[in-house]
């Protein structure tokens, strides 16, 4: 039996029972030992908080494009970028402050104040007073305000479920004997901060306080650290970096070009500004942050509370699910499962002799479900009770009917109630066969039984014997509906899905068969205490369920997951689940029933803690990462032509080819092109194979070689229909506005190709590009407003060949980027 270790040496001398401290001893105490300040007070000031948000490198990214529109001209760009910024300053401000909040949070499940004996008096006091060697009394339904031994009551059944994944109540005994304390004591005399006693009055003596207790291990680990930038992210950081810096050197490179040309500092300026304002990718995170907001709203209809965004394309990629059982995987209630009566009894007989003997008021989830499962009782008054200990493992309760007559009525452990009945050996094998049978398939069970007693018997008494067997009643926690459709869902994609929880290993397998986690025989690792999950992982690839897990080891198998290559999600709700979470690379928490301190701490909730939920939530992350993929895909298709058209005409000695006015013509094709056009939703069916990798790339080598030969072939149109049209004559408005046709038909084919026209939005902008572009080149007044000259028949025939070319290659493309994940 698992000892857990007294700290003798740093407690008073005070009587292991009932003795409490006096003022001077707790003002010692106190001194010595600190506040019981289980979760810290934390507070972060605004200027902490602003530096911390000022550190992100993509702020003053947008920021420097802003300045560049700014130096244009262009005072609106300048002005959207700027404010576009305000929301990504809010949201890193928001998830500091929820950081600082979670850990409040956890707060939740702890007393806030406690009943103390000092100067031998019971007194209400704070929680946070408490020091150790104080005597406290706790009361049915209350927390314990510390980790301490109980050394007074009987009956003591205890809620340890958000603690330990246990389900079922655990039974807790008084430390046996007087005098000094031993160096250690069992699991079953202690009593633990942020559990719940059920039933029995409790005194507990404290011995650790604060962040020295269970409850402030779980608190110290959910509160370090911080989240790191999802790979997705890093893949987007570094990709804006290489084409900043290339974008960079071009513009400095064209600028003294320009200037060796003899075209004057003003020409110059005026000619790297225009290219870098082409060039610079301020598309690529507005683009990513817009993504991750419709994925967030998408989600939301599901049922899924997305608190922090990028956990939207984070979840896409998970390739292990870490669930836990109780309040996940199951209701986390007990329900009345089956009644098996005796002979001569029905289902509700055998109900209402176990509900005479359960105590209607109890904390006790058994009888709260006794009671709700057989309504209204039947009329009669109850004249003794005699309620469970650990010892005699059984609760008695003496009626009398409306006539007056006598019964007792009798429930607990099978084997000893039917030691107290009259029965044959025959007869007891048979019942004690059948909780052998139902107890391997994690039911809990129990017997009743029921004796007519003699008018004027002794109410003092308990009976124990001679009692008539009434049968047993089995207590489940029911499989939540859907759960076994979801889990067969993402073991057909290939993701690992492993139940991990405190609970019996009986009881986890039973329940893993039941949803089919690794078919009829699943494969059960027990841990013990001091096991390392890392090491008890190798030689259990196949591994499905996770059995006695403490929180700390809960943590520990996360991380070897991880070490192992695995994009590990973890789904919980309670206190025990915080760390997990935290390290997960998604932590999934349940809405209706989890604990406060999970939900804050995970980046997604599920309001309706549906299992099912976690599946859609996996196709949407996998959608939008294709969506992403697709619109990045073309923001680099046309950002290509028009930084080629815009450094290569030049560099050749030639007139501007783009003005700042068609820069913003531009700009307002592809931006909402890139935002709106593709938003695909997850198709129906099954979800594909996961594929296991930790890193995020958007595009496979091949896939960057079928862009750059679109790109380059749509960078070669640009350019000889520009000296196409300029002609001897030198028609630079001519030639102008034959490039920007190419370059328009060929934003409008490319989209066309990477949608296929789908969604309404896409052939609206597609519709509204060319609508733009022939009102601008044959409308005279836009013509001139715009500096470019009307094309002729010929020219409108070679833009539709450059629109049919893109269109083609870029489906093509589209092909290849389905077909390969980078």
């Amino acid at each position: 039996m698992t000892q857990r270790r007294i700290p003798t040496d740093t407690l008073p001398g005070v009587d292991a029972r009932t003795q409490g401290l006096s003022t001077q001893q707790a003002e010692a105490q106190h001194s010595a030992c600190g506040w019981n300040d289980i979760v810290p007070q934390v507070t972060r000031s605004w200027w902490g908080i602003a530096r911390d948000t000022a550190s992100d490198p993509m702020l003053w990214f947008l920021a420097l494009t802003a300045g560049l529109f700014g130096l244009l001209g262009q005072m609106t760009e300048a002005l959207t970028l700027l404010l576009a910024m305000l929301p990504l300053l809010g949201m890193d401000a928001y998830l500091h402050l929820r950081t600082t909040a979670s850990s409040a949070g956890l707060a939740s499940r702890l007393a806030s104040s406690a009943e103390c004996l000092r100067d031998g008096q019971w007194q209400k006091m704070a929680a946070r007073a408490l020091v150790p060697g104080d005597l406290v009394r706790v009361q049915p339904g209350e927390y314990f305000p510390a980790d301490g031994l109980l050394v007074q009551g009987s009956g003591l059944q205890v809620d340890e479920s958000t603690l330990t994944g246990e389900s079922l109540p655990v039974a807790k005994r008084a430390l046996e004997g007087e005098g000094a304390l031993p160096p250690s004591a069992a699991e079953v005399h202690w009593g633990t901060a942020g559990t719940r006693l059920l039933t029995g009055t409790a005194w507990l003596r404290v011995l650790w306080i604060g962040q020295d207790t269970r409850y402030g291990e779980i608190v110290r680990t959910a509160t370090e650290g911080s989240h790191e930038a999802t790979p997705l992210q890093k893949a987007i950081r570094e990709l804006v970096a290489i084409l900043l810096g290339v974008a960079l050197i071009v513009c400095a490179v064209l600028a003294l070009v320009r200037l060796w040309q003899g075209h004057g500092w003003m020409d110059a300026l005026l000619s790297a500004v225009t290219l870098a304002v082409a060039a610079i990718p301020e598309e690529f995170p507005v683009v990513y942050t817009f993504f991750l907001g419709a994925g967030v709203f998408r989600l939301a209809k599901k049922h899924a509370l997305v608190r922090r965004a990028v956990a939207v394309e984070n979840i896409g990629r998970v390739s292990c699910i870490l669930s836990d059982k109780t309040g996940t995987i199951t209701a986390g209630a007990l329900v009345l499962s089956q009644q098996m009566p005796a002979a001569g009894l029905d289902a509700r007989g055998v109900l209402e002799v176990a509900c005479r003997a359960a105590r209607p008021d109890s904390g006790d989830p058994m009888d709260q479900a006794l009671h709700q499962a057989l309504g209204p009782a039947a009329p009669g008054e109850q004249r003794a009770a005699f309620p469970f200990t650990e010892a005699r493992r059984r609760e008695t309760a003496i009626w009398s009917n409306e006539a007056g007559a006598l019964a007792a009525y009798v429930k607990g452990a099978p084997e000893t109630i039917l030691s107290l009945c009259v029965l044959s050996d025959g007869e007891r094998g048979h019942w004690l066969d059948l909780v052998n049978q139902h107890a391997q398939s994690g039911r809990k069970l129990i017997g009743c039984a029921w004796k007519a007693l003699p008018a004027g018997v002794a109410m003092a008494v308990e009976p124990d014997h001679g009692f008539q067997w009434a049968g047993l009643l089995a207590f489940e926690d029911p499989v939540r509906d859907g759960v076994r459709e979801a889990i067969a869902d993402c073991m057909a994609a290939g993701m690992r899905v492993i139940m991990v929880t405190g609970d019996h290993p009986a009881t986890a397998t039973a329940i893993a068969r039941a949803i089919g986690l690794g078919g009829a025989h699943p494969q059960t690792l027990v841990l013990a205490p001091e096991d390392d999950p890392a090491t008890r992982l190798h030689g259990h690839a196949g591994l499905d369920v996770v059995a006695r897990a403490t929180p700390a080891q809960k943590l520990a198998l996360v991380q070897a997951l991880q070490t192992a290559g695995e994009l590990v999600a973890v789904t919980g709700d309670g206190v025990n689940d915080v760390p997990a979470l935290r390290q997960a690379d998604i932590g999934v928490a349940m809405g209706a029933r989890g604990t406060r301190s999970a939900r804050e701490v995970a980046p997604v909730v599920l309001l309706d803690d549906n299992f099912r939920t976690i599946v859609d939530a996996v196709a949407e992350g996998r959608q939008l990462f294709q969506n992403l993929r697709l619109a990045f895909a073309y923001l680099l298709l046309v950002h290509l032509p028009l930084v080629v058209g815009a450094a290569a005409i030049p560099l050749m000695g030639l007139p501007l080819v783009f003005l700042p006015l068609h820069i913003v013509w531009l700009e307002l094709v592809i931006h909402p092109t890139a935002m709106m056009a593709f938003q695909d939703l997850p198709a129906h069916g099954p979800l594909a194979p996961v594929r296991r990798q930790r890193t995020a790339r958007f595009f496979a080598p091949e896939a960057w070689l079928g862009m750059a030969l679109v790109g380059g072939l749509a960078s070669v149109a640009v350019v000889w229909s520009y000296l196409y049209a300029l002609g001897a004559d030198q028609n630079v408005e001519h030639a102008r506005a034959m490039a920007l046709a190419v370059l328009l038909v060929a934003s409008a084919g490319i989209t066309t190709g990477l949608t296929q026209l789908r969604r309404a939005a896409a052939r609206w902008l597609v519709g509204g590009t060319l609508a733009s572009l022939v009102a601008s080149m044959q409308v005279p007044a836009l013509s001139r407003l715009l500096h470019l000259q009307p094309l002729h028949a010929p020219d409108w025939w070679l833009v539709a060949g450059v629109f049919v070319a893109a269109l083609l290659l870029t489906l093509a493309l589209a092909l290849q980027l389905r077909r390969s994940q980078p």
